[in-house]
């Protein structure tokens, strides 16, 4: 739990990193201007950032830079690569999990199976690896 949680935490300072990237890009483009609290364009750029951040990375190697660094690697249930059907799950099934305050992601301390409920939703789960 503490290497998924230390993953989980990376990851957000690394997405974090290229979601400021992307609304100073935004910002620049939009002619300096700020952008206001209910422009959901804004918004929903951003959202769709960081669900390429993690979906890349998910069906391109399985590993986040996050999940790199603590030695985990995302795959399908048969043990099989994340397909981008399995990323959209995922990435909503986590939302819900975050929105429930997390007890979506700390369900993995009662599951037998250790998986938390954006896992089952979308039929993956998380495997250390040994290099």
């Amino acid at each position: 739990m503490l290497r998924r949680l230390a993953a989980v935490f990376y990851d957000a300072l690394v997405c974090l990193s290229v979601l400021f990237f992307a609304a100073g890009l935004a910002i620049a483009l939009h002619g300096g201007q700020a952008f206001t609290g209910d422009d959901y364009i804004f918004r929903a750029y951003l959202l769709v950032i960081a669900f390429f951040y993690y979906g890349g990375f998910w069906v391109y190697g399985g590993q986040t830079i996050g999940l790199k660094a603590w030695k985990l690697k995302l795959v399908g249930l048969s043990s099989a690569p994340v397909t981008w059907r399995q990323v959209v799950l995922r990435f909503l099934g986590a939302a819900v999990s975050l929105a429930a305050l997390g007890l979506g992601f700390f369900w993995v301390l009662i599951d037998r199976r250790r998986l938390a409920w954006h896992d089952y939703l979308s039929k993956t789960r998380l495997v250390c690896i040994r290099s």
